[in-house]
């Protein structure tokens, strides 16, 4: 056996004892699913787990927000299943909140706070990881919703979101998405009236953008709404700080706008509940009914009285109209204490589901039992 197969196969054997202690301590058991789906530890000991993407050669890489890494976790395809092929590695460290990840063309790029990062040739180095190229300085400092979601669009455009930096209140530059060449030129505002998006995709065929947005606090444990949006072209306004969900007027930012004049959101969610990655299920192995459909990880509320969110849902669609609201897996919270907390999603080219917590600090895969 070569020398690297056998190092492959020792840390495969490595990360498959990490997922199984994980696997104990957590007791994946609360968490319930629809009939057929299971739950399993894809990767243990990831603290802070947030945002998911994929490189080309199947390596994942994970952000974080307070712990300051970016990991990769290598992985293999066996018996028509994809796996950590070894334990998470951290390659990168002490960043500015590095919550976003993206790939293009043998390349990872992190969000921090302020700025934007390349890692080239980061897949064939990633014990030694190159040092970063920065792609863009031209970001805000301020860390309040200041962590970064990121992702490349269908244009090959790095589209890069400017939270608020507060709870509520109406500042130039921020509450918007923006988008930029790979090198970091031609940036734009493509929307606004975004409070804090940390997470957007685009519909697999019409390749329009679809995004979450936080609703704000202190407007009682109901009020307002979270939000899932659908873009399909730049310029349009979601209502932030003005109007929120699809006709809560702000009590102190409103200034006789109507909800009216803005883009309303495709579905309302819950108040609170904190939505952030989301995903079309793109895979086959799910039954019929789950494809094409949306999943939003809740990370669940902070401040209500009754939690609320820490769970998965789903938004089936008829065109561009929501046909209803409904949880996919939950039990992340029990008797009113959290235990972990969904962040991101991702779907393997094996049709599983990633979802990071970064609660507990782990990466699990739902698979539909049949293709397990």
């Amino acid at each position: 056996m070569p020398n690297s197969t056998r190092l492959v196969s020792v840390l495969a054997l490595v990360a498959a004892a990490g997922a199984a202690r994980a696997e104990e301590g957590l007791d994946l058991s609360r968490i319930t699913l629809p009939d057929g789906f299971a739950i399993e530890i894809f990767a243990a000991d990831v603290p802070n787990a947030r945002s998911l993407t994929i490189g080309g050669g199947g390596t994942v890489f994970v952000g974080t927000r307070t712990e300051g890494n970016v990991y990769a976790i290598p992985t293999k395809a066996a018996n028509g299943a994809r796996r950590a092929a070894g334990p998470a590695v951290t390659i990168a460290s002490e960043l500015n909140m590095p919550n976003g990840v993206a790939w293009r063309d043998g390349s990872l790029y992190v969000a921090e706070v302020n700025r934007i990062l390349r890692y080239d040739g980061l897949e064939a180095s990633l014990e030694k990881p190159p040092e970063p190229v920065v792609v863009s300085k031209d970001f805000p400092g301020v860390r309040h919703h200041g962590w970064k979601y990121i992702a490349f669009g269908p244009d090959d455009k790095l589209y890069v979101p400017v939270g608020a930096p507060c709870n509520i209140c109406d500042q130039p530059g921020f509450a918007e998405i923006t988008r930029m060449n790979p090198d970091g030129s031609g940036k734009e505002v493509f929307a606004r009236g975004v409070r804090n998006t940390v997470g957007f995709t685009w519909h697999p065929e019409s390749e329009e953008m679809w995004f979450t947005d936080n609703g704000r606090d202190w407007m009682g444990d109901d009020t307002p709404p979270c939000e899932l949006n659908h873009a399909p072209e730049a310029g349009l306004h979601f209502g932030y700080p003005h109007c929120h969900g699809a006709g809560v007027s702000d009590p102190d930012f409103a200034r006789g706008r109507k909800c009216s004049e803005f883009t309303p959101p495709v579905q309302e969610l819950g108040p609170h509940v904190a939505p952030l990655g989301l995903k079309f299920y793109t895979g086959d192995s799910f039954p019929a009914e789950y494809r094409g459909q949306v999943f939003i990880a809740e990370h669940g509320s902070w401040n209500r009285t009754d939690p609320i969110g820490y769970r998965i849902t789903r938004v089936p669609l008829e065109g561009d109209r929501s046909t209803g609201y409904e949880t996919f897996a939950e039990g992340w919270l029990q008797d009113g204490k959290s235990w972990g907390r969904p962040v991101d999603l991702l779907v393997l080219d094996d049709g599983a589901m990633l979802v990071s917590d970064d609660q507990a600090g782990v990466i699990y895969r739902i698979y539909y039992e049949g293709r397990g």
